[in-house]
């Protein structure tokens, strides 16, 4: 027999892992800390390849000039603006990075402990059902034993 109720918490079990599954069950995982920091480290060497690649970019771009005006004065001048710039613009991407992932992370356990609480309630509605199957058959087996 169905039990039309089991069969919406499970469908709503099913939607809410298609749905949220790739957010939480990486942060399921790890602490906090581990979490953050993995995802930031990661973000660091992101923004470290990118600034890397556009300024090659800039640098073939503007190669002609560079060879052309620049002497060893400006382009010392160059790289230490370039320096820093990419520090400057590491900090503000590291910064922005530790404050999405860590919301990330709150709102990843926030929503496991609702998948949680959605599996025990169906966990508890499985047991529920064992507990009358086992108690209706035992009632079963001594009817039949007392009739013979």
């Amino acid at each position: 027999m169905l039990n039309e109720d089991k069969i919406k918490l499970m469908t709503s079990i099913a939607m809410f892992e298609k749905k949220e599954g790739k957010a939480i069950f990486p942060a399921q995982r790890y602490f906090a800390s581990d979490y953050i920091s993995s995802r930031m480290l990661r973000a660091f060497f992101s923004y470290t390849f990118c600034y890397g690649l556009c300024m090659l970019l800039w640098a073939l771009y503007n190669m002609e000039k560079f060879l052309n005006t620049m002497n060893l004065d400006e382009v010392v001048e160059s790289v230490r603006v370039t320096g820093i710039l990419y520090v400057v613009g590491l900090v503000f991407y590291l910064i922005v990075a530790f404050v999405v992932y860590q919301r990330r992370y709150e709102y990843a356990k926030g929503d496991l402990k609702v998948y949680v609480a959605k599996l025990k309630r169906l966990e508890k509605r499985y047991e529920f059902q064992s507990r009358t199957k086992e108690l209706t058959k035992e009632g079963g087996h001594y009817d039949d034993v007392s009739r013979t």
